[in-house]
C-alpha cells in the first residue's frame, strides 16, 4: 500500500479539494488553501464524529440536500448509515443535532415505482427522526407537489428557512430559483442529466462525470449564477451566510456574506454540512467498496464492502 492520493477536483475556481487516500481510515477533505479538518472518522466512530464527543452540546443543524430518491445513482445506503447513527445517538440520550434540514430534492421524480427498498428505508428513517428532533424541509425543483412529500416525511414544506446559529442568520434555500437555465432550456437540461447519469454508471467512482462537469462552460456558468444570485438575496434578508444545494457541488466561499453548498447524495463522496456556533463544516461519506482492492486486503475489509467511510 502506497501513499498515493487520487485527487478528485470538485470543480470551480473556489471550493474544495477532496482526496481519497489508499487507506481504509477514511477520506480526507481539504480546503483549497491546504487546511485540513481537525479529525476524521470511519463508520464505527461516526456517532462521536457527528457532535465531536458524547459530552459536546448538540450541533445547531445537520444539512443534507439532493438525495434524489428514485435515481439509479442515489447513494441511499450511505445516507441510511448516517440517519441510523443519528437515531442511535438520540436513543442513547446524546442527540447529535437540534435539527435536521433537508435542503431540497428528496426525490428525483414523483414516480414512486422507481424507489428501491433502500430508498423507502431513507423515508422511514427521516419520518422517525421527525418524531425525535426538528426536521425542516425546503422544496427543490425535483420534489413535486409539496403535500405529497410533506405527508411522506411528516414535515411541513418551506420555500426557504433562516437558521440562527452563533448570532449569525443563515439563509437555507435549495437554489433552483436562481438557475434560469433549467426553465429556459428544459430539453438541454434533460439531455445533460441523461449524459451525466450514464457517465456515473460507467465509472462508479464518478471521476469521469465530475471531469465532464469541470469542462462544461454551461455548468460552471450555472454554478456562478446560483452563488451570485443567492448571495444577493441573502443580503436583502439581512443574512450573514447562505446555504444552497441544487448544483451537486460542495463549496465554501468566504466573503462579507459566506456562501456554502451542501453537495449531494448521488456522487461519491457524498457531502453534508454540520453547523454549530455559527461555524459551518463540510463532511463527507464514501462507500468502502470504492477504496482500492489493495487497501481492502491490507485492512481485511473485503468481506464487508458495504461499510462506509466518513470524514468531518
Amino acid at each position: 500500500m502506497g501513499n498515493r492520493l487520487e485527487h478528485l477536483n470538485l470543480i470551480g475556481q473556489r471550493g474544495l479539494l477532496v482526496s481519497a487516500p489508499d487507506s481504509a481510515a477514511g477520506i480526507v477533505l481539504a480546503r483549497s488553501d491546504g487546511k485540513r479538518p481537525s479529525f476524521q472518522c470511519n463508520i464505527g466512530d461516526r456517532l462521536d464524529c457527528l457532535a465531536g464527543n458524547l459530552d459536546s452540546p448538540p450541533l445547531d443543524a445537520i444539512i443534507i440536500s439532493d438525495i434524489h430518491l428514485g435515481c439509479e445513482n442515489c447513494q441511499a445506503r450511505l445516507l441510511c448509515r448516517l440517519l441510523e447513527d443519528m437515531l442511535e445517538k438520540i436513543s442513547a440520550g446524546h442527540p447529535p443535532t437540534r435539527r435536521l434540514i433537508i435542503n431540497g430534492d428528496v426525490f428525483d421524480s414523483i414516480d414512486f415505482r422507481r424507489l428501491k427498498k433502500t430508498h423507502w428505508k431513507v423515508l422511514s428513517l427521516l419520518r422517525h427522526l421527525s418524531d425525535k428532533i426538528e426536521v425542516v424541509w425546503t422544496c427543490g425543483n425535483h420534489d413535486g407537489p409539496a403535500e405529497i412529500v410533506s405527508h411522506l416525511l411528516g414535515v411541513q414544506v418551506l420555500n426557504e428557512y433562516i437558521l440562527e446559529s452563533g448570532g449569525r442568520r443563515m439563509l437555507v434555500i435549495h437554489g433552483h430559483i436562481f438557475d434560469d437555465f433549467i426553465d429556459h432550456h428544459p430539453v438541454l437540461t434533460w439531455l445533460g442529466d441523461q449524459i451525466y447519469n450514464v457517465l456515473q454508471r460507467v465509472d462508479r467512482r464518478h471521476y469521469v462525470a465530475r471531469l465532464a462537469k469541470a469542462k462544461s462552460k454551461i455548468f460552471l456558468h450555472c454554478l456562478d449564477k446560483v452563488q451570485i444570485r443567492s448571495l444577493a438575496y441573502a443580503a436583502k434578508l439581512g443574512c450573514q451566510a447562505v446555504i444552497c444545494g441544487h448544483t451537486h457541488h460542495a463549496a465554501e466561499v468566504a466573503g462579507p456574506i459566506a456562501y456554502f453548498n451542501s453537495g449531494c447524495w448521488t456522487e461519491v463522496p457524498c457531502t453534508y454540512l454540520e453547523i454549530s456556533g455559527g461555524q459551518v463544516r463540510i463532511c463527507t461519506a464514501e462507500d468502502a467498496k470504492h477504496v482500492t482492492s489493495a487497501t481492502a486486503r491490507t485492512n481485511h475489509r473485503e468481506e464487508k464492502p458495504e461499510e462506509s467511510l466518513s470524514t468531518c
